[in-house]
């Protein structure tokens, strides 16, 4: 996922992913404490898409706040 396509997304959209990639580090985390995860590299690139999600969305915040 990169920065530029979340920018492109709108506030709704990027609430609705952040929510998704919730979701799937919170599966992710079940499957690793069963020992039934097999990509753990997966782990990390959900957590940082997250961070992602989250700056664009303080980015956004910051934007309409200063208009």
């Amino acid at each position: 996922m990169d920065a530029k396509e979340l920018r492109d997304k709108t506030l709704d959209q990027l609430k609705e992913e952040l929510e998704s990639l919730k979701k799937e580090s919170f599966n992710l985390r079940f499957q690793q404490a069963t020992g039934a995860l097999e990509n753990t590299a997966r782990v990390r690139q959900v957590r940082r898409d997250a961070a992602r999600v989250l700056t664009v969305l303080n980015e956004k915040a910051a934007q309409a706040a200063g208009n």
